[in-house]
C-alpha cells in the first residue's frame, strides 16, 4: 500500500491467525461482519482471518453515505463494523457511531487501522472453528432493478476456485509481480486480486486506490508484470504525463472488463503498453468470473466478445421468454451453471428464486450471443444497470431520490455511452411547472446529499413527456436512441 510495508506469505499467514484470534474474543462463528474502508494491507489480513474464524464478511464501498451503510449492516445482520475515519472526507468512523445507536444489534465498531494493537491484546491460544469449503465467506452487495441493494452470499470454495481456476486459464506465472489497483470491497480486489495471487504465489502490490501516476510508479518500483484494471484507469494511466518517462518493460500483462471494451480501445492499449490485453466477464453473484478471452486472442475478438467460458463453467444462451436454449449465433439471456454459484441473496428468498433456479441455473440478467466456438457477446442488459468505469450503478437508486425533490414531476435515469468511461447517467426529467426550474448545480448538490458521487448524473435534460411501453412504463432504450440521434441537445438543463 501506500505505507510500503511488506509481508511474506509466512507472515501474513502468522498476522491471519493471530487476526482470527482477536475476531474471536468479539464475535461467535457464524456471525458477520462488515469492513468499510479503503485499500489497506489490514484488509487483506482480515479477509484471511475471517475466514479463519469462520465468520462471514461483509464488504462495504467507502464511498457510501450513511443511510446506504446502514441500510447494509441492518440487512446483512452484522454484529459489528471495522472502520477507518474516514475516506477522501466521507466520515465513515462518524458515521458508524451515528448507524449504532439505531441498530443495537452492531455490538462492536472497531478501527481497521488500529488492527496490530487489537491483535496484540487478543487470545493467543484458542483452537480457531472447523471451516467448511461450503460455508458462506463474503456477503457482498449488489442490485438489480428493484433499487435495495441484495446481498450475495459466496462460498470458500467458489471464491478460492473461481480465482484460482481463472489465474491459471490466463496464464500469470508463478511468482509475477502483480499491481491490484481494484477496490478490495469489490470481488476484483479481494478475490481476483487476494486470491488469485496467493493461487499463483505472487508479489501482490495494493495501492490504497487508484492513483494514475502511483500506480505507474509501482509498476516501475516493483516490476510489475501483471495488473488487473478497469479501461477507465488504463485511459487515465496512458494519459498521464509520467506515462513516456518511467520504466514500464516489465509490464507484460492486463486483465480489463467491468464493461464491454471497444476493438479500437484494445489495439490502442496493446500497442501503447506493449502488453498482452485479455477481457474478463463475470458478476459478483458468480463469485465473479464466467469467461474471459486469451491473451493470443484477435483483436476483434477482444473488442467485441468476453471470449468463452471459464473451466468448471456452464453456459446457455436463453429465451427469455420460452426459457428454451436458442439456436447458436441468436440472442437470448446468458444463463451460467457451477460451483462457483452465489448461495443466495441474503435473507432474500424472493430475489434469489428468481435468480438462482432449482436445477443450479443462474440467471445473468444479461443479453448475449453466443457464437460455434462458446464465444459469447453481451448486446445489453434485461437488467436496468448502468457500468460507469466498471463500477455498477442503479439508475432506480437515483430516480427515488430524483423524484422526492419538489420541482421533478417524472424522472428516468438511463445509461449513455461515453468513451472514456464507457457509460455515464444522463437524468430525463418532466418538470413540475408550478415550481422554478432548478439548476443544474441545485440538483448535483440535491443527489450528493444522499447518494455517493458516482451515482451522480453527468447529463441533465428537460422532457415534455416520455417514450411508454404498451404497461406504461418508461422506454429507456428510447431514450437513449433519441440522445444519440442529438435529439434532446436544446432541452439540455443549466
Amino acid at each position: 500500500g501506500g505505507s510500503g510495508r511488506r509481508w511474506t506469505y509466512a507472515e501474513l499467514l502468522g498476522d491471519a491467525e493471530q487476526c482470527a484470534q482477536m475476531l474471536l474474543d468479539y464475535f461467535e462463528p457464524g456471525e458477520r461482519f462488515g469492513m468499510w474502508a479503503h485499500n489497506l494491507p489490514e484488509w487483506v489480513i482480515m479477509e484471511y482471518g475471517a475466514a479463519l474464524a469462520g465468520l462471514t464478511l461483509v464488504t462495504l464501498n467507502p464511498s457510501l453515505q450513511s443511510k446506504e451503510a446502514a441500510y447494509v449492516l441492518r440487512q446483512s445482520k452484522s454484529s459489528g463494523v471495522f472502520v477507518v475515519p474516514e475516506v477522501r472526507g466521507n466520515p465513515i468512523a462518524g458515521y458508524a457511531a451515528e448507524i449504532q445507536a439505531e441498530l443495537p444489534d452492531l455490538r462492536h465498531i472497531l478501527r481497521l487501522d488500529e488492527l496490530h494493537d487489537l491483535m496484540s491484546a487478543a487470545t493467543a491460544d484458542r483452537e480457531l472453528p472447523h471451516v467448511s469449503g461450503s460455508d458462506p465467506a463474503q456477503i457482498q452487495y449488489t442490485s438489480g432493478t428493484t433499487g435495495f441493494p441484495k446481498g450475495v452470499v459466496l462460498r470458500h470454495h467458489s471464491v478460492v476456485d473461481n480465482a484460482r481456476i481463472w489465474t491459471q486459464r490466463i496464464g500469470i506465472e508463478t511468482g509475477a509481480s502483480w499491481i491490484s489497483p481494484m477496490p478490495l470491497f469489490h470481488t476484483g480486489g479481494c478475490v481476483l486480486g487476494v486470491l488469485g495471487a496467493l493461487a499463483c504465489r505472487s508479489k501482490l502490490v495494493v495501492p490504497p486506490g487508484f492513483e494514475p501516476g502511483l500506480f505507474l510508479e509501482l509498476i516501475e518500483r516493483e516490476q510489475g508484470q501483471f495488473c488487473g484494471a478497469v479501461p477507465t484507469m488504463l485511459i487515465a494511466a496512458m494519459e498521464h504525463a509520467d506515462f513516456t518517462s518511467r520504466d514500464l518493460s516489465s509490464w507484460s500483462g492486463v486483465v480489463s472488463g467491468g464493461s464491454q471494451v471497444p476493438e479500437a480501445l484494445v489495439n490502442k492499449i496493446e500497442e501503447a503498453l506493449g502488453v498482452d490485453f485479455t477481457i474478463v466477464y463475470g458478476q459478483t453473484e458468480c463469485s465473479p468470473v464466467l469467461t474471459n478471452t486469451f491473451p493470443n486472442d484477435s483483436a476483434e475478438d477482444k473488442g467485441t466478445t468476453i471470449g468463452p467460458p471459464i473451466g468448471h463453467v456452464e453456459l446457455k444462451v436463453v429465451d427469455p421468454e420460452s426459457l428454451d436454449t436458442v439456436a447458436v449465433g441468436a440472442q437470448g439471456e446468458l444463463w451460467a451453471r457451477g460451483f462457483f454459484t452465489m448461495i443466495e441473496y441474503f435473507e432474500n428468498p424472493e430475489a434469489t428464486a428468481e435468480t438462482l433456479l432449482p436445477d443450479g441455473w443462474l440467471r445473468t440478467g444479461d443479453l448475449a450471443t453466443m457464437d460455434e466456438r462458446g464465444y459469447c457477446r453481451i448486446v445489453g442488459r434485461l437488467k436496468d444497470m448502468v457500468i460507469r468505469g466498471g463500477e455498477n450503478l442503479f439508475p432506480v437508486e437515483i430516480e427515488e431520490v430524483l423524484m422526492k425533490h419538489p420541482a421533478v414531476a417524472e424522472v428516468a435515469v438511463v445509461g449513455l455511452p461515453d468513451e472514456r468511461w464507457g457509460e455515464v447517467l444522463g437524468a430525463f426529467l418532466r418538470l413540475d411547472e408550478q415550481v422554478d426550474a432548478p439548476t443544474v448545480s441545485a440538483l448535483r448538490d440535491y443527489i450528493r446529499t444522499q447518494l455517493s458521487p458516482q451515482k451522480t448524473p453527468a447529463f441533465w435534460y428537460a422532457v415534455d413527456s416520455f417514450p411508454l411501453t404498451g404497461s406504461g412504463k418508461i422506454q429507456k432504450f428510447a431514450l437513449r436512441t433519441s440522445w444519440e440521434a442529438g435529439e434532446h441537445e436544446a432541452s439540455a438543463l443549466s
